[in-house]
């Protein structure tokens, strides 16, 4: 857990009259990905929005790269090097795939070496790249949401349930472009349902209840170890394989 390029230090976030994160630590280490996992409900989302600063966190810091930026505007997080897939997608269904992915890059025209690894990645980008983004598919739209965020080479991507929903071809899609974008060396925060996809990417794990870290540490342990995640989440990872 050396050299964490993202470190959360005691966070606390309210929504409204609710308490959500209470006292959140976790670290992303440099290079890898970080599963963040849990049920339903316990934080994972807001946690992800908050790094982002989409929610602003009561107290704590957040750090990326060591200097705080809980208190700074969402597009300056993003323009220091943090892409963001949400779970609801995020893209704007009345512009085509092109624009879509036009605006994504912000930091000028896009590479055309990386567009074309996009392609690689989710071909169907490439066939509909004059269309509406509305008039794709439920999985052809993760794709571009995902797309928008790898368009450029980011500092760290935070991904909310990338898989969620999807058929299973397009979730094997999904987990391919996800190991490469890992293979390339990126920082990864990813909150996955899909056990089989978290054991196959994740090299480290933070598991969160009731707004707080309540464990973490490889990935491989806890997927080798059935009674500490039935102890963690109620759940065993065997039966999703």
């Amino acid at each position: 857990m050396s050299d964490p390029i993202l470190k959360l230090e005691n966070v606390y976030t309210d929504i409204a009259q609710y308490h959500i994160l209470q006292g959140v630590d976790l670290e992303v280490p440099r290079g890898q990905v970080t599963m963040l996992l849990g049920r339903n409900g316990v934080g994972k989302t807001t946690t992800l929005r908050t790094i982002m600063g989409h929610w602003r966190a009561k107290s704590g810091r957040v750090l990326l790269d060591g200097q705080d930026i809980a208190a700074i505007p969402t597009p300056s997080i993003s323009r220091k090097g943090v892409g963001f897939v949400p779970e609801n997608m995020g893209i704007f269904s009345d512009l085509s795939v092109e624009e879509n992915m036009v605006l994504a890059a912000s930091s000028g025209p896009i590479d055309p070496d990386r567009l074309e690894w996009v392609f690689t990645a989710f071909p169907p980008l490439k066939t509909f790249w004059k269309g509406h983004a509305g008039n794709l598919s439920g999985g052809q739209k993760q794709m571009l949401s995902i797309a928008r965020a790898m368009v450029e080479e980011r500092k760290l991507y935070l991904i909310d349930e990338p898989t969620k929903g999807l058929a299973p071809a397009i979730i094997s899609t999904m987990a391919r472009a996800l190991r490469e974008l890992k293979e390339q060396g990126a920082s990864i925060l990813l909150v996955e349902q899909n056990f089989s996809v978290a054991k196959a990417l994740g090299d480290n794990c933070v598991v969160m209840d009731d707004g707080r870290v309540i464990w973490n540490g490889a990935m491989a342990e806890l997927a080798n170890d059935s009674a500490l995640q039935e102890r963690l989440m109620g759940l065993s990872m065997e039966v999703h394989q």
